[in-house]
């Protein structure tokens, strides 16, 4: 069906049901008010049974209240509103997924279930989650995107009182889902080519233009949309609270990573024109000098808004700005929601639409330099439940996930290449990391601004000694499970090269460690640890089992079953694949970050980003090179960093689909779990470099300085 007969369709069924008449070629606003018009008048219908009834009059009341926030939008309203006013406007647009009401929400996939049986019952919480992506396009006045889901909505329930009406039955599964299908499909290419606008054109400037706006008042908060609560009041008004000097120094951090970040690379930011701005709300009065660093090195921000919906591929994972989650349990159970219509032909169709947006917006994607993330941490953490009514991928869908993600990986590396850009992460807590934050925000900031140069010495140390070997063997102690021997690259010219990277306050922040991408044959054994937060998912007792650098095994304890254990994993650290490489292999030396952490009580808290440095690491995925082995990059010592490659990455001589994985997942073991990282030489001499976690290295013994404290 194409989107002619779409909107034919459409308006068929508005005729049939609320006696109106239309043209065919309508302008927006015409649909709009046509839409909107229609779904008045569900509240006094009572077509369908009740059940259905009562579900469509509640899903019609949220999108009625969508409009009248778009009305008062329009209207000027968020300028002229008290903040108490617009803080009760937002929490109403998110009150019924929040956790204590989500359970009784027809967005919830039990509750549905329940009411309508698994084949309706999934469709009709799809179908609710999708209608909830209406809120931000109010927010930026963006009525196209309101009205085709407006219009999702009436198809559906037009669907269903034509079945009723004219055969007294429910309208089929099927029928059901060809309506979503032709939603995603119709409107895909719209989508993607709005999705590289956002990220690549700096006159997509919705958030930009409320950062450099008045910041003095927290009523700007609640212009973007998100949900906000105290923990975005709160932010904003510690980070207001700050010296001008320690602000300063926040966005100067931030930036100087993403610049050095090229530097180290051996890449030219001169050719770049525009970096991709992703953070968390409340922290703008950061953001704004952030944004002032970036053009003075020539760079023009674009700021985009995390995914909400299917047709921008809504997951877990929010890449972009976002406020307060208003429940991780909802985005759970929704982080699949494609596999209700997911097949070859729309794979097909998503890579074209990728490709056509590409092609069109080739000139800006060439000088784009990449993202510089500002991440945050310190929220509750949830146990989420893993529901059998939820939609979940077949196995057929998650190999064409993985060709999706392969195919749209080289597509974009096509348009920005790997070997020219960049990106930077920094990372803050929020204000629910609790009643020390004031105090943890200033530790943050203080391990985000170490000294490197004293780091970057002792690293080297270790660099040296690990040069040496031909396999790094790492064990556990005090429950850890870990037995790893770690296979590394032979040095030709030891005078010249190098098998790790000296890497200090660039793209990760903050400074501390050393990484090489482990040669796979051979390497082998368990990484196991008790208790990690990855991609903010927690994993309890997470172990994975590697056979010449491949996970062969893998499970956790999270959940009730070994099969929901390992279903967790491959859906969240294997991204769907059967087995990822070990792609990278190092040791992080930020003592300091690790005590910290230990005082305040919030390792279980730290993102990765930070928690890689507090101990060795391991990542599964691609290397740290991916896409730019080709590229020579140099430690400050002048020794080039040959182990830029493993078995699988090198295929992308032979032009190899399976080069990459496009997936990179650090798992860290903590020092207090640590009982040895060993180098083992050609002649089979072993020399330690840490021992029941503390540095045992000459010359590193500074590095244990924080932990006698």
């Amino acid at each position: 069906m194409e989107e002619s007969q779409r909107k034919r369709f459409f308006i068929q069924i508005v005729c049939a049901a609320g006696g109106m008449t239309g043209r065919l070629n309508i302008m927006i606003d015409e649909r709009f008010l046509l839409a909107k018009e229609r779904i008045e008048k569900i509240e006094n219908e009572n077509v369908l049974m009740q059940t259905y009834q009562d579900y469509f009059k509640k899903a019609a009341g949220f999108l009625l209240m969508v409009c009248d926030n778009y009305q008062f939008i329009i209207e000027g309203g968020l300028g002229k509103g008290t903040l108490e006013e617009l803080k009760v406007r937002n929490y109403k647009l998110y009150e019924e997924i929040l956790p204590g009401n989500y359970e009784e929400s027809y967005a919830n996939p039990e509750k549905s279930v329940s009411l309508f049986g698994e084949e309706y019952g999934k469709i009709l919480s799809f179908l609710y989650a999708e209608l909830r992506s209406i809120i931000p396009f109010a927010y930026e006045r963006k009525l196209e995107e309101m009205v085709i889901r407006l219009e999702l909505f009436l198809e559906v329930y037009g669907s269903f009182c034509c079945e009723q009406e004219e055969n007294k039955v429910l309208p089929s599964s099927e029928a059901l889902k060809e309506i979503i299908y032709w939603y995603v499909n119709d409107y895909t290419k719209d989508a993607a080519e709005t999705k590289l606008l956002d990220m690549l054109c700096p006159e997509s400037d919705f958030a930009l233009r409320i950062i450099e706006g008045d910041l003095s008042d927290p009523r700007y908060l609640y212009y973007f949309g998100e949900y906000i609560t105290d923990s975005q009041i709160e932010t904003w008004r510690h980070l207001n609270s700050l010296p001008e000097e320690t602000l300063k120094k926040m966005a100067d951090t931030y930036t100087e990573g993403y610049r050095i970040g090229f530097e180290v690379g051996n890449k030219d930011i001169s050719k770049k024109k525009t970096v991709n701005i992703r953070y968390c709300l409340g922290f703008e009065p950061m953001i704004k000098k952030a944004v002032d660093n970036f053009r003075k090195i020539g760079l023009e921000p674009t700021i985009y808004r995390a995914a909400s919906s299917i047709l921008q591929g809504k997951g877990m994972n929010r890449n972009g700005y976002y406020g307060t989650i208003p429940n991780k349990q909802y985005d759970f159970d929704h982080k699949d929601d494609q596999a209700l219509i997911l097949d070859k032909r729309l794979v097909q169709v998503r890579l074209e639409a990728l490709k056509e947006g590409f092609e069109k917006y080739k000139e800006r994607a060439s000088v784009f330099g990449g993202p510089a993330v500002m991440e945050v941490f310190g929220e509750k953490s949830v146990a989420l439940k893993d529901k059998p009514s939820a939609i979940h991928l077949s196995e057929s869908q998650q190999k064409l996930t993985v060709e999706y993600m392969a195919a749209s990986g080289e597509i974009q590396n096509r348009y920005i290449k790997g070997e020219e850009r960049s990106f930077t992460i920094i990372a803050f807590p929020v204000p629910e990391i609790g009643k020390d934050f004031s105090k943890i925000f200033d530790e943050v900031i203080r391990i985000n601004t170490l000294d490197y140069q004293l780091y970057q010495r002792m690293q080297q140390i270790i660099i040296d000694t690990l040069d040496q070997g031909r396999y790094v063997l790492v064990k556990g102690m005090k429950g850890n499970k870990t037995n790893l021997k770690v296979m590394l690259h032979t040095l030709e010219d030891p005078q010249k090269q190098t098998n790790f990277e000296n890497c200090v306050a660039d793209v990760n922040i903050p400074v501390g460690e050393v990484f090489t991408s482990p040669v796979l044959a051979g390497t082998e054994g368990t990484l196991h640890v008790s208790r990690v937060y990855l991609n903010e998912l927690e994993y309890k007792d997470i172990y994975l089992t590697i056979k010449d650098g491949m996970v062969t095994d893998y499970g956790c304890s999270n959940f009730d079953t070994a099969e929901q254990n390992r279903k967790y994993i491959r859906d969240n650290v294997l991204y769907h694949h059967n087995s990822l490489p070990l792609g990278e292999f190092a040791i992080g030396t930020n003592t300091t970050a690790f005590v910290a952490a230990r005082k305040y009580g919030i390792e279980d808290k730290l993102p990765i980003l930070i928690a890689e440095k507090t101990g060795p690491h391991f990542a599964v995925g691609d290397t740290c090179y991916s896409h730019a082995e080709d590229v020579k990059v140099y430690n400050p010592d002048g020794k080039e960093i040959i182990a830029r490659d493993n078995e699988y990455s090198i295929k992308r001589l032979e032009k190899d689909s399976n080069a990459y994985f496009n997936c990179h997942t650090d798992i860290t073991i903590p020092y207090d779990e640590l009982g040895e990282v060993s180098v083992v030489t050609a002649d089979e001499r072993v020399i330690t470099i840490i021992e029941e976690g503390r540095f045992v290295l000459a010359g590193c013994e500074e590095l244990n300085a924080p932990l006698d404290e």
